[in-house]
């Protein structure tokens, strides 16, 4: 049976691939994108099955609007892939304020904005499954990405969160935690703080990290997995994408175990009498 789904962030990468993988197979779609010329070529093919939306999601009225537009031209929304987002590259000391700021109204308050709006459709409803793309780094750290890394764990809290609240009313949650993969989201797509020569050696070692083969995975093959994850009778409520990130996971909690239970006594004993 055929899904509609509203997406945002489908001008370019994973999000373009994913709408184009969900109308080939006969879904319906909603896209929305700052610029609508991105998506051109998609409507040239697909018609009256996808539909482009205007929305910067930082605006939480659009945002809304948008909702409300997708569901009145389908008649029904069955996902929300909440997609748009940017990569902020920096140390934490080199980050303004303005740079910080805007990075969390995109990742954190956008995706605010698109869930809140979506709620009382799916309740009414009675069901429709909530996508956020987090990522890897929104539950393991990398330096140089500090601030990204912060409003992806405040995605994770926020969906974890979600999913509490709303299973009540028939409505699923998911979180896809992607690993890195070819996409100009550490390119175009991405900000760059102004470099201090003091954390040179940081940068180099990331760079390097970076250009080792097989670090990427290819965004292609990707498309499949969402496929499963929203047609899913019980979807995770998170969905690892690449190869590296099970093993990274594992790595650091595991650690972060250990370092807890060799502080458990101090902790059991700040519990107090």
């Amino acid at each position: 049976m055929s899904k509609t789904i509203f997406i945002t962030g489908a001008s370019r990468g994973f999000g373009k691939l994913w709408a184009e993988a969900f109308l080939k197979r006969g879904d319906k779609v909603a896209a929305t994108a700052r610029n609508l010329s991105d998506l051109d070529d998609l409507v040239k093919t697909y018609g009256p099955n996808i539909l482009p939306i205007q929305l910067d999601v930082n605006n939480r009225a659009d945002s809304f609007a948008a909702i409300q537009k997708a569901a009145a031209y389908f008649g029904t929304i069955d996902v929300v892939i909440n997609n748009a987002g940017f990569g902020l590259f920096g140390t934490i000391e080199e980050t303004t304020e303005a740079e910080a700021r805007a990075q969390f109204e995109t990742n954190v308050f956008g995706l605010l904005w698109v869930t809140q709006a979506i709620l009382p459709v799916f309740r009414k409803q009675g069901h429709g499954h909530i996508v956020q793309v987090s990522s890897i780094l929104g539950i393991v750290t990398l330096p140089l990405l500090g601030i990204y890394n912060a409003s992806k764990f405040a995605v994770e809290g926020i969906s974890e969160t979600l999913q509490q609240e709303v299973s009540q009313f028939g409505i699923k949650v998911s979180m896809i935690e992607p690993n890195g993969f070819s996409t100009d989201w550490a390119g175009p797509s991405s900000n760059h703080t102004q470099h201090m020569p003091e954390y040179d050696a940081v940068r180099s070692a990331f760079n390097e990290a970076n250009a080792q083969e097989g670090v990427f995975g290819d965004p292609n093959a990707t498309s499949e997995a969402v496929l499963k994850l929203i047609d899913a009778e019980n979807p995770p409520l998170r969905l690892f994408l690449g190869k590296h990130t099970l093993p990274w996971a594992t790595q650091v909690y595991e650690e972060r175990l250990d370092t807890w239970k060799q502080w458990n006594e101090v902790s059991v004993a700040a519990h107090g009498a």
